[in-house]
């Protein structure tokens, strides 16, 4: 796949609450080997266009398509199987497991059964899993639990998680929340580095500014649900409904 080739298109997506509206008609792409950014207000829909986009909230209408597949109606693992992971706002990792478990375990996110989550694992998968912690610097942290882990720690390791199945894009929400700054940095870093040598692409939620402008190629502004802005970092720093709706100025 080139890399001006589409991975993600989100057309139109439309999403409700009741009677709010989420997301309101925003369009959004993502192209093979890009970093894009996603940023808005708290309340903005940015999460819940997240959610739309892998899969994890059905629709009301409009269309998604990844890999030129319509994945509209796709079920969240069928996406996964394609190569879409995600990071949550809030962490998800196994805190009573140990880092280890929690990569070896994220490899059902290929689809597998809960049969065969529970196999013993291939040597390649955990061949796979100890690189990934190394790369995070996490593989001195392999056998504790993680919820003995500091917050930028579980941060990374959900990251990892979200790599095992070696996707093509990577959804991470707010992926420096919570983190201190030396770690925003490794974690700024690896998505770098991800990007560069295995042409990995990303979409990211930051509320983080200047992460967005160090790493993104284009970024999404939304506000009450619908698109304000698309362009560089830089277009998106002098658009003066951005700075007003987004800096609070």
């Amino acid at each position: 796949m080139s890399q001006s080739a589409e991975l993600l298109r989100g057309e139109k997506i439309v999403k409700y609450f009741g009677g709010l509206a989420a997301v309101n008609g925003v369009d959004i792409v993502v192209r093979s080997g890009e970093i894009v950014g996603l940023i808005g207000p708290n309340g903005s829909g940015k999460t819940t266009l997240f959610n739309c986009l892998s899969r994890l909230l059905p629709i009301d209408s409009g269309r998604i398509f990844f890999k030129g597949r319509d994945i509209t109606r796709a079920r969240p693992y069928q996406v996964a199987r394609m190569g879409l992971s995600r990071t949550f706002q809030v962490i998800r990792v196994y805190r009573k497991m140990t880092v280890l478990e929690n990569m070896l375990i994220s490899r059902q996110w290929r689809g597998e059964t809960l049969l065969s989550m529970l196999k013993p694992s291939h040597p390649e998968t955990e061949r796979r899993a100890r690189e990934l912690l190394d790369f995070l610097k996490l593989s001195h942290l392999i056998n504790e639990q993680a919820g003995n882990l500091s917050g930028g720690q579980r941060r990374l390791l959900e990251i990892g998680m979200a790599l095992m199945p070696d996707p093509d894009l990577v959804l991470l929400d707010e992926a420096t929340s919570g983190v201190n700054p030396t770690l925003i940095e490794e974690i700024k870093d690896h998505i770098r580095e991800l990007n560069r040598t295995q042409g990995k692409a990303f979409l990211l939620i930051e509320h983080n500014i200047n992460f967005i402008a160090d790493l993104c190629e284009r970024v999404y502004v939304l506000n009450y649900g619908q698109l304000l802005a698309h362009g560089t970092p830089h277009d998106i720093m002098e658009n003066e409904a951005v700075i007003e709706a987004y800096f609070g100025a």
